[in-house]
């Protein structure tokens, strides 16, 4: 294993882009086109918790090793055989994977290549910004198999297309190709290639302040369900703790002088 690879558990890889300021966070249980067991629930974790300690990474972009599926969510499979305690004794592990994503402090990028369905696209819309290719296909179905979306679903989708396109959403359960996602906002940036359009994306925003883009990701993700006073105010906390920073210091000199920043990311 190369210095810039490290492996969580069996299922989840970190690899490192850009000088390290760029982790791609790799899905890969291939075989099982990337469905979330409790092993690979623990991994996502595990990375997860690694990254957000980890002040050298800018951006985290979340791309899948199958080339067939970015994830097809839980699995089934292992679930079929689960009584109603071992589901019990399972959902922190699997509420853990989501949230660690979700709660990533840096800006993140889901590339997404063929299915994200149920649980695979609720990781998509724990990131920031998602990317897709022509071979997507997104959804929640999982009114359709007995529960609902617990991955976040009902939650983040709302708030990225609406309440009442979210509910046509998963209520139907249906699946939607590439080009209606793009066009419903259910992906944002259509690309030839998702992972690599996604790593372009990705070195694009690392090349600017740590500390802008952590703490303006906060003031995003504080604010949205705010009134818009109470969101001015989360701002303003966003941006004195910004503003008194190193980088804001470096990078006022470095405009000033006609030069690339060197971010302290304090």
């Amino acid at each position: 294993m190369s210095e810039s690879e490290q492996r969580f558990g069996e299922f989840v890889v970190v690899r490192r882009h850009e000088q390290g300021h760029v982790a791609e966070l790799v899905l890969d249980r291939p075989k099982a086109m990337n469905a979330v067991s409790t092993g690979m629930a623990r991994s996502l974790g595990a990375a997860c918790d690694a990254l957000a300690a980890d002040r050298d990474v800018r951006v985290t972009v979340l791309t899948s090793s199958n080339d067939r599926a970015f994830c097809v969510g839980a699995d089934l499979k292992e679930r079929n055989s689960f009584s109603d305690a071992d589901l019990v004794r399972q959902r922190p592990t699997a509420r853990g994977a989501y949230t660690g994503v979700l709660e990533l402090p840096m800006p993140t990028v889901a590339a997404v290549h063929g299915f994200a369905l149920g649980g695979g696209f609720e990781l998509a819309l724990s990131c920031d910004v998602i990317v897709a290719d022509e071979t997507a296909v997104v959804g929640l179905p999982e009114v359709s198999v007995g529960v609902i979306p617990g991955g976040g679903g009902t939650q983040l989708l709302p708030r990225r297309v609406g309440a009442a396109r979210a509910a046509e959403l998963v209520f139907t359960a249906r699946r939607v190709e590439a080009a209606e996602a793009r066009e419903l906002g259910l992906v944002d940036v259509l690309a030839k290639d998702a992972r690599t359009e996604a790593l372009e994306l990705a070195a694009q925003i690392a090349v600017n302040s740590p500390v802008g883009l952590r703490n303006a990701k906060k003031a995003m993700r504080l604010g949205q369900g705010l009134d818009l006073r109470a969101g001015l105010e989360v701002e303003d906390a966003a941006w004195r703790a910004t503003a008194f920073s190193g980088d804001r210091a470096e990078g006022v000199a470095a405009f000033n002088e006609k030069r690339k920043p060197a971010w302290p990311g304090e």
